[in-house]
């Protein structure tokens, strides 16, 4: 029975070093995400519609119950999100129709990543343009030369109107960040994506700070773990554009809590997709935003890259580069059998594949 004695010491020693990595985030959290993400799905199906649809239709306080509201009171109170949610209920239901009918904006992203040659993104500008794309991101910060390079170029394909953004994923320190956007600010950006580590509150406010004259805003989220550090990010005027990721915070309650005080402080969301279902998740909570909370479609769109939608039972579905509301009910993020089974540890095909 010893061997019992030793596996629940390391059970228990393991436990201990998890609970250290919180609260509210590192591998605690994002299982904590996966799990109540699962219970919001289930709650949608059971009541026969598809998530943005159950936000929708919830009452106020209802929605704010789901909430938790310990650390953020100093930014938003219980009754300031009831508020707000009462004042949305005004045209809400020709906001449902509008999405309904027309979707809501998307930008792309799969058409100026790094390592592409200038061939591939002509090829890739001039498809997206005629698929209705008006709004483009480009992957900046390897090199500066390269980087004027590539974005004047893009910036030649889309035209003076269309809408340009860049991405650095987290490349620079601060200093460098401002003089490096400097350098690119010719070409129009309307934000600069991670242009610094994802943790650092004040430098990301001292790179706003500086790029306020050009007309460039800073744009954060996707590492952002827990509605705290968003919360400082907003007091801290450190963004100008919000980017909730689904699967980041503690599910859909964080999420909830996020676009209540982004739309307090005034700042538009613009969620992260892509990757394995982002996509997927995040419009139904950019479409509750839009119909339930903001009420607006001022500077705000929701990223869209075009890989991986194939494994999912409810893929997303892009019309004139807009996300269309799902029908389906659930949260869109049932996977094919076939997927799971070809791709599941250790088990799955393509594990085989690798490790022969």
């Amino acid at each position: 029975m010893r061997w019992i004695s030793v596996l629940f010491q390391c059970f228990m020693f393991l436990n201990c070093r998890l609970i250290q990595l919180g609260p509210e985030k590192g591998v605690i959290h994002l299982a904590v995400a996966g799990v109540l993400n699962a219970v919001w799905d289930l709650w949608a199906r059971a009541e026969g519609k598809p998530l943005w649809k159950l936000l929708v239709d919830m009452d106020p306080k209802q929605i704010v119950s789901c909430i938790d509201f310990r650390y953020i009171t100093d930014a938003l109170t219980e009754e300031e999100a009831v508020d707000i949610l009462m004042k949305a209920q005004e045209g809400k239901q020709r906001r449902e129709d509008h999405m309904l009918e027309e979707g809501y904006p998307a930008y792309t992203t799969s058409c100026a990543w790094l390592g592409y040659s200038d061939q591939l993104l002509k090829q890739l500008c001039t498809d997206a343009l005629k698929s209705g794309w008006t709004k483009f991101k480009v992957k900046v910060g390897a090199d500066l030369e390269d980087d004027i390079r590539r974005c004047r170029l893009i910036r030649q394909m889309i035209g003076p109107d269309n809408t340009l953004m860049i991405d650095a994923n987290q490349r620079w320190d601060v200093a460098e960040a401002i003089s490096w956007v400097s350098s690119l600010a010719e070409f129009k950006p309307l934000w600069i994506e991670e242009p610094t580590s994802p943790d650092d509150i004040l430098g990301h406010a001292a790179i706003s700070k500086a790029l306020a004259p050009l007309g460039i805003g800073v744009a954060s989220g996707e590492q952002c773990h827990n509605r705290v550090m968003f919360k400082q990010f907003l007091q801290a005027s450190a963004l100008q554009f919000v980017q909730i990721d689904s699967c980041r915070l503690g599910s859909v309650n964080e999420n909830l809590a996020v676009l209540l005080m982004a739309h307090k402080f005034r700042v538009p969301v613009c969620p992260h997709a892509g990757g394995v279902g982002l996509c997927e998740l995040v419009q139904h909570l950019i479409l509750f935003d839009y119909i339930g909370v903001s009420a607006s479609l001022s500077n705000r769109m929701c990223e869209y890259v075009d890989h991986l939608h194939e494994h999912f039972t409810s893929p997303v579905v892009i019309h004139d580069a807009h996300y269309m509301p799902p029908k389906d009910p659930g949260y869109s993020c049932e996977m094919l059998e076939s997927s799971v089974q070809r791709h599941q540890y250790p088990e799955g095909d393509v594990w085989k594949l690798k490790t022969n």
